[in-house]
């Protein structure tokens, strides 16, 4: 047999070995030693002499050297830290209310929340999980189709590898060579993306066929307001927003209203009117770092690169630079256009927003601030550092891991056990990236070294693809390993297969790998080793089968089919914010 061959002997043996249970980093390494040891055998030469032993030895320093995983504990202690705080029962039930008036609206708010803590998170079995445990059974008692209770968590829970901050898109930044912050931001228009694109079918479906899911009784779409406010909006306004501003200037009829935890004091008035806020200040503050960002910044940096640094030679010729333009120092005029029908826009809706803020509505908005605005605001902050470049990928999943613990601890839900149990999952989960990468190093260089690599390259070209089949074909082909693999193999040991092909085809790594995130997400819905299934099935009643699970999540895959196509035949969609923030 030849060493090409014996590399793609190789290559299939490794599948079979993992479907037959065995575990992947430590199969990559014991494959790699054994058919390392025949490539490098000399019978003149003792057999501790072979190098395979040296390869083992380089390779495992380089992958333990390699600064982008470092990133990696820091995000799954993250993750597993809000996964123990258990901080997300009242985010579901407060986006629940908010969303009573939507076709599906258990569905739609499950779907959201999947995404929020997937965000957070990260980790695709603690977001199935917990949802199954939380959102599963209101579903069927409210007469839920089981299909499409199941469906909406497994597939909601997967968007947590693919929407930044994602340890899925740091391992493929490891294995391609790839920035992780440009990634990251090729990544976060597909994410939500096809989150919308699951939001749509649910509602879709829902509307074609209404028993699929009932709407609720009154009695659970009703949000729960105090005593206490209704007769403060009977001492000064039916407006809480026109009510709380009078009752700071005239506090005597509020201090004396009780409110079941104590009087109405002053300092409780000016915390529900900076409550009554959020909505116009977060708007104020987007538009405001929208406008300096696209504005501000450019005309800031034109001008301190235009002052010469240093002392110029003397008798040099002056050089004297042409005066920058609009163009040069901002943006176009559409710019101007968008920016400021989308204020306008912003203007009325918080116009109509607070002409209607009744108790009800501002009873949910306080219900929003406390529950979903803390995670959102972490979550915001831990992308913004990364891709307007002020910290690293690193150093943010450090602040990511500060705020999970500060965000536990605000919410009284973290004790010293959960920490525990916190930090042993992390240093479980890291050690297992960690064996993988040295594992997969190994394999890779034994199966170049036997020829496996070049002898597929020669295959491919030989067949005279053009671009797009050859998109058509990768893509395929990860797709089918989906069903009997995990995301963790196929970019380990089957991307590297294919990235040195990229260049050939003038195709963008960054642009196939973010299609390669989207693609996997199939992996955890696509039997017979669809993870995601499994995770439901051990928290669900024992009526609902794995079969309706499977049922449940088929569609879902043809909606990231869907992604894909609409995301290569418009690549801005994944290529246009990494190109604004950083360039070509």
């Amino acid at each position: 047999m030849s060493d090409g061959a014996l590399g793609l002997a190789m290559l299939g043996l490794i599948v079979v070995v993992i479907m037959m249970g065995f575990p992947t980093a430590f199969t990559l390494m014991g494959l790699g030693m054994f058919f390392g040891f025949y490539a490098f055998f000399d019978p003149s030469e003792p057999w501790w002499d072979n190098r395979v032993f040296d390869l083992m030895v380089q390779r495992a320093y380089g992958a333990m050297t390699n600064d982008v995983l470092v990133s990696i504990p820091l995000f799954v202690l993250m993750g597993y830290v809000m996964e123990r705080g258990a901080l997300v029962d009242k985010m579901f039930y407060s986006i629940q209310l908010s969303a009573r008036r939507v076709p599906a609206s258990l569905a739609v708010a499950t779907l959201i929340v999947c995404t929020f803590w997937g965000i957070a998170s990260g980790l695709v079995g603690a977001v199935v999980v917990l949802m199954g445990v939380i959102a599963l059974n209101p579903m069927l008692r409210a007469g839920y189709d089981v299909r499409l209770a199941t469906g909406v968590i497994t597939a909601g829970g997967t968007l947590g590898i693919l929407i930044p901050p994602s340890v899925m898109i740091i391992v493929y930044a490891a294995v391609a060579g790839q920035s992780v912050v440009k990634l990251y931001a090729a990544a976060m228009f597909p994410g939500f993306f096809l989150a919308l694109l699951y939001l749509v079918y649910i509602i879709g479906w829902a509307l074609l066929q209404p028993k699929v899911a009932p709407r609720l009784p009154e009695d659970q779409t009703r949000v729960p307001v105090p005593g206490w406010m209704r007769a403060f909006q009977a001492a000064y306004s039916r407006n809480m927003l026109v009510g709380l501003a009078k009752a700071l200037v005239s506090p005597s009829r509020a201090a004396a209203l009780d409110t079941g935890t104590g009087r109405l004091t002053y300092g409780r008035l000016t915390g529900n009117f900076g409550t009554a806020l959020v909505p116009l200040v977060l708007t104020a503050l987007t538009l405001v770092a929208i406008w300096w960002y696209v504005v501000i910044y450019p005309q800031s940096s034109a001008e301190a690169e235009a002052v010469p640094e240093g002392l110029e030679q003397l008798g040099a010729p002056v050089a004297t630079a042409a005066p920058a333009t609009g163009a040069e120092l901002g943006p176009g005029n559409g710019f101007y256009i968008v920016f400021g029908v989308v204020a306008l826009a912003a203007a009325v809706m918080l116009f109509r927003y607070y002409r209607r803020m009744t108790a009800e509505r501002f009873e949910m908005l306080k219900l929003l601030a406390s529950s979903v605005m803390p995670l959102a605001i972490l979550t915001v902050l831990v992308l913004a550092v990364i891709l307007f470049g002020i910290t690293t990928a690193t150093e943010s999943a450090a602040v990511g891991a500060a705020g999970a613990f500060l965000l536990a601890l605000q919410a009284r839900t973290l004790n010293w056990k959960r920490t525990k149990e916190a930090v042993f999952l992390t240093a479980k989960t890291t050690a297992m990236v960690c064996w993988l990468f040295v594992g997969s190093a190994l394999f890779s260089a034994v199966f170049a070294l036997l020829g496996g690599q070049a002898l597929i390259e020669h295959w491919v070209l030989s067949l005279d693809l053009s671009p797009v089949q050859f998109m058509i074909l990768s893509q395929a082909i990860i797709f089918l390993l989906g069903w009997p693999l995990e995301w963790t193999e196929i970019i380990i040991i089957f991307v590297p297969i294919f990235l040195p092909l990229l260049k050939h085809f003038s195709i963008d790594p960054v642009l196939w790998g973010v299609l390669v995130f989207v693609n996997l997400q199939a992996a955890f819905l696509s039997p017979p080793v669809a993870m995601s299934a499994f995770y439901l099935k051990g928290v669900a009643p024992a009526h609902v089968t794995l079969n309706q699970i499977f049922a449940g999540m088929m569609p879902y895959m043809l909606v990231v089919i869907l992604c894909m196509v609409l995301m290569y035949l418009w690549p801005g969609i994944v290529l246009w914010l990494p190109e604004y923030l950083y360039g070509n």
